[in-house]
């Protein structure tokens, strides 16, 4: 028989919560601009949190918070695109991060886009660009965990790359290999 967490017990959590969101801002992190179209329509969304899991077959983790207007789209349209920003591309990531007042149209009339398989928008100058179907979804506490598998890719081998850290992005220069 398992007891209900105390009251007490309850009220340590928070403090804990601070904490660990205070850890994650110190995990550097690739800045990604998840898009989808579809029959639920077309969205992107700023992320972070997306790390490779498999290469046979090609798969990446998506996390996207349950309580965002776009998750519906991204669960009913099911084909996304990771598009990996390379350091010139701030204001785009701020852009789909909701920081600027360009409404969703906007953000994709802007002339950086191209159309992608199922017309999913794929960043033209992405770092890397993987085109994909969510294969699978788990629900874990306020996101949603979603498996991409990767159909297309498309990858760069020129730019800088753009991390977020400490609550801000910041340009990463790519260090040339000496010939």
């Amino acid at each position: 028989m398992s007891a209900k967490p105390s009251h007490a017990a309850r009220d340590d959590i928070e403090p804990v919560r601070k904490q660990f969101r205070q850890a994650m801002a110190h995990l550097g992190a690739a800045v990604n601009v998840i898009t989808t179209a579809g029959s639920q329509g077309r969205c992107g969304i700023t992320a972070s949190a997306v790390c490779s899991v498999t290469d046979a077959p090609p798969t990446l983790l998506v996390c996207i918070n349950r309580s965002s207007t776009m998750h519906a789209a991204f669960v009913g349209n099911r084909h996304v695109c990771v598009n990996v920003l390379p350091g010139h591309f701030e204001e785009i990531a701020r852009h789909f991060a909701g920081l600027t007042q360009l409404s969703m149209q906007e953000r994709f009339s802007l002339p950086v886009w191209e159309e992608g398989t199922h017309g999913v928008p794929v960043l033209r100058d992405a770092l890397a660009s993987l085109q994909g179907t969510i294969v699978e979804a788990k629900e874990v506490g306020s996101h949603s965990v979603m498996f991409v598998e990767a159909r297309a890719v498309r990858v760069r081998d020129d730019g800088d790359g753009l991390i977020y850290f400490d609550r801000n992005f910041h340009r990463v220069p790519r260090v040339c290999a000496a010939r």
